[in-house]
């Protein structure tokens, strides 16, 4: 499981970047605020994807660098205001939303011009890589131990969810506890059936 730690200051307890393919995108797009449109980006993603964990790492590796987050909680004029400052101080400005943004109706029409401009930054669907590195962070967290059968056992069969996938482990932990029994392959299986998910297995 390949991960990025925040830095000494700024990390909360286990806050961790579990990294995939699909995420390097989003890394390498935060990682370079210089090319960003007047300095602004706007960062999105589906509910538990990392949206505050990506925003607090892209503050600590960027000096000066202001966050909004959530932005869309922000009094317009109030968020205007915001822009203009980083404007003046030539520092970059990342906006968190849980909104795409044909989903966040800005009445002000030069906000909405300016955040428009901005460059959309989405944080999409995990990978397999990056959706085995979720379930091992959350079960790690919770003291579980996957071993690799069960694993190879969840992947093809769970939703593509950042917030399904912390779900899941919630539920195996339950039922581990409630059994008192260690994770098989049976628990796991029993876990996805709770879940809801008859998930088929996905063709290669």
């Amino acid at each position: 499981m390949r991960q990025i730690p925040l830095p000494l200051g700024t990390a909360r307890e286990a806050d961790r970047i579990v990294l995939g393919a699909s995420l390097q995108p989003v890394l390498d797009a935060l990682a370079a605020p210089a090319g960003w449109p007047f300095g602004t980006a706007l960062l999105t993603g589906p509910p538990r994807s990392g949206k505050s964990l990506l925003a607090r790492w892209f503050a600590a590796s960027h000096s000066g660098a202001e966050v909004i987050d959530p932005a869309d909680a922000l009094a317009e004029d109030a968020l205007f205001h915001r822009w203009n400052r980083a404007q003046a101080d030539a520092q970059p400005l990342l906006l968190v939303s849980g909104r795409v943004p044909g989903a966040w109706q800005i009445a002000l029409p030069d906000l909405r011009s300016r955040l428009g401009a901005a460059l959309h930054i989405e944080i999409p669907a995990p990978d397999d890589e990056l959706l085995a590195g979720l379930i091992e962070e959350h079960a790690s967290r919770r003291g579980l131990t996957l071993g690799p059968d069960v694993l190879a056992y969840i992947l093809p069969r769970i939703e593509r969810s950042h917030a399904e996938t912390e779900a899941l482990v919630e539920t195996i932990d339950r039922l581990s506890l409630e059994r008192k029994a260690s994770v098989t392959i049976s628990l796991a299986r029993d876990a996805l059936a709770d879940r809801g998910g008859e998930w088929q297995p996905r063709l290669l």
